[in-house]
């Protein structure tokens, strides 16, 4: 369990405040209900692996993480509370693991939230470790942003707001206290936030229950169930969990499916592909939809990313099972085509219109490695350090920013996501990006050796934020650097 000999090496109403806060309150003393390896070469890994009773494939039911329930809505704001602690759930069935949770939930509840409609979020901790929340994706004000060492202490409660004047789009929420996320996240602490437009509903994307969020990750259980955390440990991580199951399956209608994918592992690249290389629909990555679908027929996460696709399982017989597989782990998910259904839904020719790129003022260039003499994980030669400001922004300015992978003699994988902003993707190798790219995101991957280019405007808020390489062991070692907006 988590100790801290793994910590390594608004617009609301004074009224509607109070309620949250007196909610908060009474979290924090208990008595509110709750609402394979893929990573690449490393050395020093001598561990023994343990391995958890062999799971039959396919015997249980992936769930759909519940949505929570706002306590209070008041104008153009709603408000909810949620309380971070220990819980056993059955992951293997016939067991029960100890993990960390919000509200209990293995992942976390979602939260779904409209655009430019204030999320007022109380969070009480009752874990015996700090936490510090992040909306991965969000335009948050830096109070709200989980800072790494602006952490919530055991016992304590406090308020983030999230304005979500942005657009739709799926983005997800994690721990990221300082040298504790990648241990807390392992264990538990994610969960999707999902932001939608009402605007959106012209498309007639398909809704409500054919809108599935998918979570992909690993995990490493010991014989007893147990969850086993060791600091990049890519080797032993070899249990997919889909939505906290382990290779479930999911009932759907013979119709089309909206299928919201984020990568919550800690290392792992998922590469996916369905049924028989059968082509799919990409309608969004991380920031939102893209300008048009674009037809794949497999697509890859590096750690923190997310990708929408359009399945339409009517191109498969009723009684058809139809296999999500990854490349390196096999069959991952097997969804059960089980009854015909009628359909209204679309994907449209035109699903968005992605925001022009307005002239950069400065360019930045921007390096990972691993240090082997040191065992640091490192952006331009240093560790992460909370008082030192790295890069200093002036709000509502534009930059080019060059991330370069530069651990070519390991081969070490890395990927590159900044808080506050989300980016365009300029060029990869010098190329233009591929479709799937051609959007609005916000974690990037950068392999060994590649380079990849990156336009973003800073703003609107003031304030410090962190950019990091998103396989989260490697931040949680220094791989993370500071920038501060300034006006």
């Amino acid at each position: 369990m988590v100790s801290r000999r793994n910590v390594m090496k608004a617009g609301a109403t004074a009224g509607a405040a109070a309620l949250v806060t007196t909610t908060a309150a009474a979290a924090a003393r208990g008595s509110t209900p709750s609402a394979t390896p893929a990573h690449g070469t490393h050395a020093g890994h001598g561990k023994t692996a343990h391995v958890a009773a062999v799971t039959a494939p396919f015997a249980v039911r992936m769930p759909i993480p519940p949505v929570q329930q706002p306590i209070a809505s008041v104008a153009n704001t709603d408000f909810y509370v949620v309380s971070t602690r220990k819980a056993q759930v059955e992951i293997l069935p016939g067991t029960r693991t100890e993990v960390l949770t919000y509200d209990g939930l293995f992942p976390g509840p979602t939260f779904r939230v409209k655009t430019g409609r204030l999320a007022v979020i109380a969070h009480s901790n009752h874990l015996d470790m700090p936490t510090a929340v992040h909306v991965h994706g969000g335009h948050t004000p830096s109070s709200s942003d989980g800072f790494p060492t602006d952490v919530l202490d055991p016992g304590k409660s406090r308020i983030y707001s999230y304005p979500n004047k942005q657009r739709a789009a799926t983005l997800w929420y994690h721990d990221h206290a300082h040298h504790m996320e990648a241990e807390h996240v392992f264990r538990g602490l994610a969960g999707f936030f999902l932001i939608d437009d009402p605007a959106q509903a012209e498309l007639r994307l398909p809704t409500g229950n054919h809108d599935i969020p998918i979570m992909l990750r690993d995990a490493r259980f010991a014989d007893d169930a147990s969850l086993i955390f060791e600091h990049d440990d890519f080797q032993f991580r070899n249990t997919i969990l889909v939505n906290g199951k382990p290779q479930p399956y999911f009932p759907v209608a013979a119709r089309k499916y909206r299928l919201r994918f984020v990568n919550a592992s800690n290392l792992r690249t998922f590469t996916l592909r369905l049924g028989n290389d059968a082509e799919v629909a990409q309608i969004a990555s991380d920031g939102g939809l893209l300008a048009g679908p674009t037809p794949i027929r497999s697509w890859s996460l590096t750690p923190g990313e997310r990708v929408e696709i359009v399945v339409d399982f009517g191109a498969f017989p009723v009684g058809s099972q139809v296999f999500l597989d990854d490349a390196v782990a096999g069959p991952v998910l097997r969804f059960d085509v089980n009854r015909a259904a009628a359909d209204t839904s679309r994907v449209p020719d035109r699903l968005s219109t992605i925001p022009a790129l307005p002239a950069a003022t400065k360019e930045r260039a921007f390096t990972l490695n691993f240090n082997p003499a040191t065992g640091q994980f490192l952006i331009n030669g240093q560790q992460f350090d909370a008082e030192r400001v790295d890069t200093e922004i002036k709000r509502n300015t534009t930059e080019v920013w060059t991330v370069t992978n530069g651990d070519t003699l390991f081969g070490i994988p890395h990927n590159f996501h900044p808080h506050l902003v989300q980016f365009r993707v300029l060029a990869r190798n010098g190329q233009p990006p591929a479709p799937g790219e051609a959007g609005v995101k916000d974690t990037i991957s950068v392999g060994p050796g590649e380079t990849v280019r990156l336009q973003a405007t800073f703003g609107p808020y003031l304030g410090r934020y962190v950019y990091h390489c998103h396989m989260i062991d490697h931040s949680a070692s220094g791989m993370m650097a500071q920038m501060k907006i300034v006006p």
